[in-house]
């Protein structure tokens, strides 16, 4: 049973816009978010005075001193004056979080068009301020002091893995690869350069071990950016085709890492179920995914947790080729966090945006052959708060 059967109404991304990734000086966190609204409004096909509620997807923490950015997005237009407009936060995942509460909107009925937009601004904030702000998403870390910051949290986790089912660095490398050769045919990538695999196999002065056995390129960098999607119950007349939100599902890990199995990613793999569940398809119905490669070793847990491989074989998706653009399931064809970039509370939402694209074959350079149907996974912290979405072209 999919969500319009379920719920008896269509969820429908009608509209999208996004900016480009990376170090963006001339830019602020009111520019960003005026720019992707105004581009998703337009793209929609509506006015603004359509727009019967706002979720602003971002992080923050303590990055920006601007901690009550959620009536930034009224700068768009005097017709936005009044509409309730409300900031969601979910760690890593702020951006399906806010896409989510959207979604509850109109399936409860109390808005017939939403706006969402996730945003964030980082690189302006020193490291330390960054990997502070990173690390108060995690239980056992947050207030301390950290060399190595959230690397060093999925360093652990990769430490967890190679010691259960043996070493994974030079697979870790290829996924990097990967990602960086997809990210040159992404214009929004903050990263557009094909490394190869042996730079991103080998430790070098160009990419040094950040937290042993992650090196620098296993790493997502510090970005800003923004993106919105403009969700409707029903088509708007927009400049491109609108797409079905066909299931959704979240699932939340206990905090504390002692309550956790480190390599199963448990709550991950029930926000997959719920998600490919609500939509009544299962993997082989899709045509690609965007997930969340933090780290690359959160990309290699995610084929497992998606059901891809069996627990300990995730390399099997890599080795066999699976995971490629040519592959049976592409995985982060955009590029993904590590070369498209990872402003925090922007992700989600850019992962929809990006899907949206591929489904409407508007997606340029990163255009797939084949893109009917797609999953999105966005998740906070190291695996806590989860995010799957399924979206599927008319």
């Amino acid at each position: 049973m999919s969500l319009r059967e379920q719920f008896g109404k269509d969820v429908l991304l009608t509209g999208w816009g996004h900016s480009r990734f990376g170090k963006l000086t001339d830019e602020t966190l009111e520019s960003l978010i005026v720019q992707v609204a105004t581009e998703a409004i337009a793209n929609a096909g509506i006015e603004p005075g359509q727009i019967d509620e706002i979720y602003l997807g971002q992080f923050n923490s303590g990055m920006m001193p601007l901690a009550f950015p959620s009536s930034l997005a009224l700068q768009v237009s005097e017709q936005l004056a009044n509409v309730p407009s409300t900031r969601v936060e979910n760690a890593c995942a702020s951006g399906s979080a806010a896409f989510q509460q959207g979604t509850k909107s109109l399936l409860a009925g109390t808005a017939k068009t939403v706006l969402v937009i996730g945003a964030e601004k980082m690189t302006h904030a020193g490291a330390d301020v960054v990997g502070a702000a990173l690390l108060g998403a995690d239980y056992d870390m947050a207030g301390k002091a950290s060399s190595t910051g959230f690397t060093g949290l999925f360093a652990e986790v990769a430490k967890h893995y190679e010691k259960r089912y043996g070493p994974i660095s030079d697979v870790l490398g290829t996924i990097a690869a990967k990602n960086h050769r997809n990210g040159v045919d992404n214009p929004y990538a903050q990263l557009r350069k094909d490394l190869g695999e042996e730079f991103c196999r080998t430790v070098s002065d160009k990419n040094p071990m950040v937290a042993d056995p992650l090196r620098r390129t296993d790493c997502s960098p510090v970005s800003d950016g923004a993106a919105a999607v403009v969700l409707s119950v029903a088509p708007t007349g927009g400049a491109t085709a609108p797409v079905r939100l066909a299931g959704f599902g979240q699932a939340n890990d206990f905090f504390p890492a002692e309550r956790r199995d480190p390599t199963a990613f448990a709550a991950t793999r029930v926000s997959w179920q719920r998600a490919l569940g609500m939509a009544g398809v299962g993997l082989e119905d899709l045509d690609f995914a965007e997930v969340h490669d933090c780290f690359t070793i959160a990309e290699l847990l995610m084929y497992e947790a998606m059901g891809l491989t069996e627990p300990g074989q995730g390399s099997r998706a890599i080795e066999e080729g699976w995971v490629f653009k040519d592959g049976k399931l592409p995985i982060n064809v955009s590029g993904g966090l590590k070369a498209k970039g990872h402003p925090v509370g922007a992700t989600g939402v850019s992962q929809h945006v990006i899907a949206a694209m591929q489904l409407t074959g508007t997606a340029g350079g990163m255009q797939l052959p084949i893109a009917r149907r797609a999953a999105v996974q966005n998740m906070g912290g190291v695996g806590i708060a989860n995010y799957v979405s399924v979206l599927e072209a008319l």
